[in-house]
């Protein structure tokens, strides 16, 4: 992604797409999807990944971007950055953030990040899988058809 300048183009991106039940060219389809990262600004790497967004990217740009959307059907928050932004009442781990995503409402979808980083992740959360991708699958379908 880094290198191509295109988010979700890696790995992650084939694993969200399988979870949202969507192709490629639909992903990117900027009339269909909005890819917000939480900042604009690549904070760089650390002992186990990425480090959190900078502060002042987040601040800069975040709220002004979502202002300037209009009809939102569903907002997907991925990963534990994104869930202490726009879900600041869930003070859970991201597991039980995740595993309580009914809790948010019909068009909020709080999910881990796609990462093959969090294989062992999915295989300790099999729940997942069962219960909250065919949600997400259907409430993708769903937001489509408005």
């Amino acid at each position: 992604m880094h290198e191509t300048g295109v988010p979700f183009d890696d790995p992650s991106g084939d694993r969200l797409r399988d979870w949202l039940g969507i192709s490629r060219d639909v992903f990117y389809d900027a009339t269909k999807v909005a890819i917000l990262p939480m900042a604009f600004c690549y904070p760089g790497r650390g002992k186990s990944g990425d480090l959190p967004p900078r502060p002042e990217c987040q601040e800069a740009w975040r709220q002004k971007l979502l202002q300037e959307l209009q009809q939102v059907e569903l907002t997907l928050v991925i990963g534990q950055y994104a869930q202490a932004w726009h879900l600041p009442q869930a003070k859970e781990s991201l597991t039980d953030t995740v595993r309580n995503w009914k809790a948010f409402g019909p068009g909020i979808v709080p999910l881990p990040h796609p990462s093959p980083r969090n294989n062992i992740w999915l295989k300790k959360n099999p729940w997942f899988s069962r219960s909250l991708l065919p949600h997400l699958k259907k409430a993708v379908r769903q937001a489509f058809e408005t």
